[in-house]
Protein backbone atom coordinates (compact mmCIF):
# COMPACT_ATOMS: atom_id res chain seq x y z
CA UNK A 1 0.00 0.00 0.00
CA UNK A 2 0.64 3.51 -0.57
CA UNK A 3 2.48 5.28 2.41
CA UNK A 4 0.50 8.54 3.71
CA UNK A 5 2.15 11.49 5.15
CA UNK A 6 -0.01 14.04 7.27
CA UNK A 7 -3.89 13.70 6.84
CA UNK A 8 -5.92 12.28 3.95
CA UNK A 9 -8.35 14.51 1.85
CA UNK A 10 -12.06 14.31 1.84
CA UNK A 11 -14.48 14.42 -1.51
CA UNK A 12 -18.01 14.83 -1.35
CA UNK A 13 -19.57 14.23 -4.35
CA UNK A 14 -22.67 14.66 -5.45
CA UNK A 15 -25.68 15.21 -8.77
CA UNK A 16 -28.46 14.24 -9.71
CA UNK A 17 -29.87 10.72 -10.46
CA UNK A 18 -29.09 9.64 -13.51
CA UNK A 19 -25.41 11.63 -14.08
CA UNK A 20 -23.47 8.38 -13.49
CA UNK A 21 -22.08 8.92 -10.43
CA UNK A 22 -21.80 4.92 -9.65
CA UNK A 23 -19.98 4.49 -12.71
CA UNK A 24 -17.57 7.04 -12.05
CA UNK A 25 -16.99 5.68 -7.80
CA UNK A 26 -16.45 2.35 -9.47
CA UNK A 27 -13.85 3.89 -12.00
CA UNK A 28 -12.39 5.61 -9.20
CA UNK A 29 -12.04 2.34 -6.66
CA UNK A 30 -10.50 0.92 -9.46
CA UNK A 31 -7.69 3.67 -10.56
CA UNK A 32 -6.85 4.53 -6.72
CA UNK A 33 -7.43 1.26 -4.63
CA UNK A 34 -6.11 3.25 -1.30
CA UNK A 35 -9.54 5.12 -1.49
CA UNK A 36 -11.82 4.93 1.45
CA UNK A 37 -15.46 4.96 0.47
CA UNK A 38 -17.53 5.71 2.74
CA UNK A 39 -20.37 2.66 3.81
CA UNK A 40 -23.79 4.43 4.25
CA UNK A 41 -25.85 3.05 7.35
CA UNK A 42 -29.48 2.35 6.34
CA UNK A 43 -32.91 1.17 8.10
CA UNK A 44 -33.54 -0.90 5.41
CA UNK A 45 -33.00 -4.92 4.81
CA UNK A 46 -30.82 -6.14 2.73
CA UNK A 47 -31.52 -6.84 -0.49
CA UNK A 48 -30.76 -10.01 -2.63
CA UNK A 49 -26.89 -10.18 -3.08
CA UNK A 50 -26.20 -7.11 -0.83
CA UNK A 51 -23.46 -7.57 1.95
CA UNK A 52 -23.30 -5.96 5.49
CA UNK A 53 -20.17 -3.74 5.35
CA UNK A 54 -20.04 -3.12 1.65
CA UNK A 55 -22.65 -2.33 0.22
CA UNK A 56 -23.92 -0.79 3.11
CA UNK A 57 -24.64 -1.04 6.97
CA UNK A 58 -27.55 -2.72 7.51
CA UNK A 59 -28.23 -1.51 11.29
CA UNK A 60 -32.17 -1.42 11.74
CA UNK A 61 -34.67 1.61 12.37
CA UNK A 62 -33.05 0.96 16.21
CA UNK A 63 -29.95 0.83 15.32
CA UNK A 64 -30.21 3.82 13.21
CA UNK A 65 -31.98 5.94 16.41
CA UNK A 66 -29.16 4.66 18.51
CA UNK A 67 -26.52 6.29 16.04
CA UNK A 68 -27.96 9.63 15.89
CA UNK A 69 -28.59 9.63 19.64
CA UNK A 70 -24.80 9.00 20.11
CA UNK A 71 -23.60 11.49 17.47
CA UNK A 72 -22.22 8.78 15.07
CA UNK A 73 -23.61 10.41 11.81
CA UNK A 74 -21.85 12.72 9.85
CA UNK A 75 -25.20 13.35 8.03
CA UNK A 76 -28.45 11.39 7.44
CA UNK A 77 -31.60 11.81 5.46
CA UNK A 78 -35.16 10.03 4.95
CA UNK A 79 -35.80 8.12 2.46
CA UNK A 80 -38.91 7.80 0.49
CA UNK A 81 -41.15 9.84 2.25
CA UNK A 82 -39.85 8.20 5.42
CA UNK A 83 -40.30 4.96 4.68
CA UNK A 84 -36.11 4.41 5.27
CA UNK A 85 -33.51 6.34 6.45
CA UNK A 86 -30.00 6.56 5.60
CA UNK A 87 -26.66 8.62 6.79
CA UNK A 88 -23.04 8.55 6.37
CA UNK A 89 -21.24 6.98 9.91
CA UNK A 90 -18.42 9.76 11.39
CA UNK A 91 -15.95 7.29 13.13
CA UNK A 92 -14.82 5.10 9.59
CA UNK A 93 -14.61 9.08 8.00
CA UNK A 94 -12.01 10.38 10.32
CA UNK A 95 -10.21 7.44 10.99
CA UNK A 96 -9.39 7.18 6.97
CA UNK A 97 -8.78 10.60 6.84
CA UNK A 98 -6.30 10.36 10.18
CA UNK A 99 -4.52 7.54 8.31
CA UNK A 100 -3.87 9.61 5.23
CA UNK A 101 -6.06 7.97 3.43
CA UNK A 102 -8.36 9.83 0.53
CA UNK A 103 -11.93 9.69 0.99
CA UNK A 104 -14.85 9.52 -0.92
CA UNK A 105 -18.50 10.51 0.17
CA UNK A 106 -21.69 10.27 -1.92
CA UNK A 107 -24.67 12.24 -1.30
CA UNK A 108 -27.15 14.39 -2.53
CA UNK A 109 -27.51 17.65 -2.32
CA UNK A 110 -28.86 17.91 1.21
CA UNK A 111 -26.24 15.14 2.47
CA UNK A 112 -23.61 17.79 0.69
CA UNK A 113 -24.78 20.77 2.81
CA UNK A 114 -24.56 18.44 5.91
CA UNK A 115 -21.33 17.54 5.27
CA UNK A 116 -20.20 20.66 4.63
CA UNK A 117 -20.93 22.25 7.69
CA UNK A 118 -19.45 19.07 10.04
CA UNK A 119 -16.47 18.76 7.92
CA UNK A 120 -15.82 22.31 6.16
CA UNK A 121 -12.38 20.67 4.83
CA UNK A 122 -14.07 18.61 2.45
CA UNK A 123 -14.08 19.40 -1.24
CA UNK A 124 -17.65 19.04 -2.41
CA UNK A 125 -17.73 18.15 -6.40
CA UNK A 126 -20.80 18.26 -8.53
CA UNK A 127 -21.12 16.18 -11.18
CA UNK A 128 -23.09 17.33 -14.36
CA UNK A 129 -24.37 16.27 -17.07
CA UNK A 130 -23.39 17.75 -20.39
CA UNK A 131 -27.01 19.08 -21.04
CA UNK A 132 -30.16 18.73 -19.08
CA UNK A 133 -31.16 16.93 -22.71
CA UNK A 134 -28.98 14.62 -22.60
CA UNK A 135 -29.90 13.86 -18.81
CA UNK A 136 -33.26 13.55 -19.80
CA UNK A 137 -32.43 10.72 -22.12
CA UNK A 138 -30.10 8.79 -19.53
CA UNK A 139 -32.91 8.74 -17.14
CA UNK A 140 -35.78 7.83 -20.12
CA UNK A 141 -33.20 4.67 -21.53
CA UNK A 142 -33.64 3.08 -18.14
CA UNK A 143 -37.38 2.64 -18.19
CA UNK A 144 -38.06 1.47 -15.32
CA UNK A 145 -40.02 4.08 -13.57
CA UNK A 146 -43.79 5.25 -14.30
CA UNK A 147 -44.47 8.84 -15.91
CA UNK A 148 -44.63 10.03 -13.01
CA UNK A 149 -41.57 9.09 -10.77
CA UNK A 150 -39.64 10.11 -14.02
CA UNK A 151 -41.51 13.64 -13.94
CA UNK A 152 -40.16 14.00 -10.16
CA UNK A 153 -37.02 13.07 -10.97
CA UNK A 154 -36.30 15.67 -13.44
CA UNK A 155 -37.89 18.35 -11.09
CA UNK A 156 -35.34 17.26 -8.50
CA UNK A 157 -33.20 17.43 -11.15
CA UNK A 158 -33.62 20.94 -12.05
CA UNK A 159 -33.17 22.01 -8.32
CA UNK A 160 -30.14 20.29 -7.72
CA UNK A 161 -28.70 21.85 -11.00
CA UNK A 162 -29.88 25.17 -9.83
CA UNK A 163 -28.00 24.58 -6.17
CA UNK A 164 -24.92 23.51 -8.11
CA UNK A 165 -22.81 27.09 -7.44
CA UNK A 166 -22.81 25.97 -3.89
CA UNK A 167 -20.42 22.98 -4.81
CA UNK A 168 -16.40 24.15 -4.75
CA UNK A 169 -15.90 22.07 -7.96
CA UNK A 170 -18.10 21.41 -10.74
CA UNK A 171 -17.17 18.27 -13.50
CA UNK A 172 -19.15 17.36 -16.47
CA UNK A 173 -19.85 13.90 -16.52
CA UNK A 174 -19.71 12.96 -19.98
CA UNK A 175 -16.83 10.12 -19.62
CA UNK A 176 -16.34 8.30 -16.41
CA UNK A 177 -12.67 7.56 -16.91
CA UNK A 178 -11.91 11.26 -17.26
CA UNK A 179 -14.24 12.11 -14.64
CA UNK A 180 -12.42 10.18 -12.19
CA UNK A 181 -8.76 10.87 -13.12
CA UNK A 182 -10.13 14.62 -12.32
CA UNK A 183 -11.18 13.03 -9.23
CA UNK A 184 -8.03 11.51 -8.40
CA UNK A 185 -6.13 15.00 -8.89
CA UNK A 186 -8.21 16.40 -6.31
CA UNK A 187 -8.03 13.90 -4.21
CA UNK A 188 -4.18 12.81 -4.05
CA UNK A 189 -2.28 14.74 -6.97
CA UNK A 190 -2.48 18.71 -6.35
CA UNK A 191 -1.22 20.28 -3.12
CA UNK A 192 -2.47 21.18 -0.54
CA UNK A 193 -4.74 24.81 -0.66
CA UNK A 194 -4.69 24.41 -4.42
CA UNK A 195 -7.68 23.14 -4.90
CA UNK A 196 -9.96 25.48 -7.52
CA UNK A 197 -12.92 26.84 -5.97
CA UNK A 198 -15.95 27.65 -7.75
CA UNK A 199 -15.40 26.36 -10.86
CA UNK A 200 -17.02 24.40 -13.66
CA UNK A 201 -14.82 22.32 -15.82
CA UNK A 202 -15.65 19.43 -18.69
CA UNK A 203 -13.82 16.25 -17.85
CA UNK A 204 -12.28 15.95 -21.33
Amino acid sequence: MTAHVGRGRLIVLAGPSGVGKSSVVRELRTVLPELFFSVSATTRDPRAGETHGVDYLFVGPDGFDAMIARGELLEWAEIHGGLQRSGTPRRPVEEALAAGRPVLVEVDLAGARAMKAAMPECVSVFLAPPSMAELERRLAGRATETEAAFARRLETAREEMAARHEFDVTVISDEPRAVAARLVELLVATPHGAHPLHTQESSS
